[in-house]
């Protein structure tokens, strides 16, 4: 076993995105549930942050607002790489390094497995950096002080097989602790009306794991003659698609277009969420919700529903794909509206 102080400082860089940083939560919250007094920071991007905290600073850590993390590290990694040469990024950059320099972490956990999670984690010139050692950019390797074998089939299983290593010990995912934001609490009470409520998550990171609207729509009507409230999640750039699926279901579903900490308030008040390989579904499944999930190129045995019930559909003859197609991928077209309004009653019935 690795032998490490009691007060350890310790860095997790998980940039993005939404679904991925709910996947690496378990393992960091396995590691705060086994050690109290390590300090630990994040490096994410801004979008992202109110996934691990709803306090305007750091000065509300270890609170409900901010329950897992002692530092946040602001890292628009993203931004940065569409405008590579514009004075902001570089200013950015130096302020980012500098900032993780002078944290003084022991050791770094890199659990996005990209080049460029990798350099930003060496810029914290921690003593140890720890990463996959098949991450998904094979370069990313070279960059670790030590590669650790993470052979398991699931995201958030290779992730605590890489969080184990710190010390050695047996570590085993743990329900992520997610924040409270007051404010939004109070706007969801006022949202959610008093029959049960469904939440429909529509999108997808591409076209290929989209399940047609007009599907979701007969779904929809289905579950809104079961009296229960159906919403759809809207986010950005779904408007359309949120208003086919309004159309399609004979406007018995209503679309919810809110703040990530908002929508985080409504899923915990949600009795079951529906959706493909998205990260609205993985926070719902996050918070113990019953999920749906309607799968086409990306395989559930290795990134599907973690941690609560979950009913996968996916068709026996799909290939694993993440060429980014536009179409819907043939076998996720297979799966009817019939079998998603099945699943959804059998997990209703289950955890009433």
């Amino acid at each position: 076993m690795q032998r490490t102080s009691p007060n350890l400082r310790l860095l997790v860089v998980r940039l993005s995105a939404m679904g991925d940083i709910l996947h690496a939560l378990p393992a960091i919250t396995a590691l705060r549930l086994a050690h109290p007094d390590w300090h630990i920071g994040w490096a994410a991007d801004p979008t992202w942050i109110p996934l691990l905290s709803s306090a305007p600073n750091s000065a509300a850590a270890r609170t409900l607002q901010q329950p897992l993390v002692d530092a946040l590290h602001p890292v628009p990694a993203k931004r940065w790489s569409r405008q590579p040469f514009a004075a902001q990024t570089w200013h950015e950059i130096g302020r980012v390094r500098r900032e993780l320099s002078a944290a003084n972490y022991d050791v770094v956990i890199d659990l996005q497995g990209a080049v460029r999670s990798a350099v930003i984690a060496r810029w914290s010139h921690a003593a140890r950096l720890l990463g996959e050692a098949a991450p998904r950019e094979p370069l990313a390797r070279f960059l670790y002080r030590e590669p650790i074998p993470a052979p398991a089939a699931h995201v958030v299983e290779r992730a605590v097989q890489v969080a184990a290593a710190i010390t050695g010990e047996a570590l085993k995912a743990a329900k992520p602790m997610l924040p409270t934001d007051y404010a939004a609490e109070e706007w969801a009470n006022k949202e959610v009306q008093s029959r049960p409520t469904v939440l429909i998550n529509p999108g997808a990171g591409w076209g290929a794991k989209r399940w047609p609207a007009e599907r979701y729509g007969q779904v929809a009507r289905l579950l809104a003659g079961r009296g229960f409230s159906v919403r759809i999640n809207c986010g950005p750039g779904e408007e359309s698609l949120a208003e086919a699926i309004e159309k399609a279901s004979n406007s018995t579903a209503i679309r919810i277009q809110c703040d990530l900490s908002r929508f985080l308030a409504i899923t915990r008040r949600a009795v079951l969420a529906i959706g493909g390989d998205t990260g609205p579904m993985h926070l719902a499944s996050a918070l113990g919700k019953p999920v749906v999930g309607i799968y086409g190129p990306t395989d559930p045995d290795r990134n599907g529903p973690y941690g609560a019930p979950f009913i996968a559909l996916r068709h026996p003859e799909s290939k694993r794909d993440h060429s980014r197609k536009d179409a819907p991928e043939a076998g996720l077209l297979t799966i009817t509206p019939e079998a998603v309004f099945q699943a959804a009653e059998k997990l209703l019935e289950l955890h009433a």
